[in-house]
């Protein structure tokens, strides 16, 4: 009797993985990759980086998956994981900085992503709006820029990205505001 992986919960999934079963893992891979890669790359802005960093978090999630907690969200476990990953991938690139003396900013690698818009004229505008955007969010606190990606581009309800980031709801909503009110700031100068 094959069990249909697809209609089981996060929780049994890695209940089953840990049982050996190594399909299970591949469909947790299979739900969650496209959030954590959007959010990998909104953290750190580079698109061939993000490729490997989540496949760094999905690595080191089925390391530690014996740490998971069944009864909460694994989204919210693995985007922990990836925003510490990114945290980790920005300490090594401000090293490298110092020793190479790189300028690479976020706006100038936020343009290497396709956009997949249908019109060279809608494009254009949007395009620039974009560009802009990511340059506000790139210049935003990382304390302020996780909650906006967690919470705007994931859609983690407040209580899973209070748990992704192992703070309290109260401080996630006030990040959030803080967040969104320096980005209207930001937008507004330019």
């Amino acid at each position: 009797m094959s069990l249909d992986l697809q209609a089981c919960s996060d929780g049994e999934l890695a209940t089953l993985t840990l049982a050996g079963r190594q399909a299970a893992f591949a469909e947790i891979m299979h739900r969650h990759q496209t959030a954590i890669f959007r959010l990998v790359r909104g953290m750190i802005g580079n698109a061939e980086e993000s490729l490997d960093l989540t496949q760094d978090c999905f690595v080191s999630a089925f390391g530690h998956l014996r740490k998971y907690d069944g009864a909460r969200p694994l989204r919210a476990w693995l985007s922990r994981i990836a925003i510490n990953k990114c945290r980790d991938w920005r300490r090594r690139q401000k090293v490298r900085q110092l020793f190479t003396f790189s300028s690479t900013t976020y706006a100038d690698e936020i343009e290497q992503v396709p956009d997949e818009a249908p019109s060279a004229h809608a494009s254009a505008a949007s395009k620039l709006e974009l560009k802009q955007l990511a340059a506000a969010i790139g210049t935003l606190p990382a304390s302020l820029r996780e909650v906006l990606l967690l919470r705007t581009v994931e859609g983690l309800s407040q209580s899973e990205a209070a748990t992704a980031l192992s703070i309290s709801g109260k401080a996630v909503e006030t990040r959030l505001y803080r967040a969104r009110a320096r980005l209207a700031e930001i937008l507004a100068e330019e």
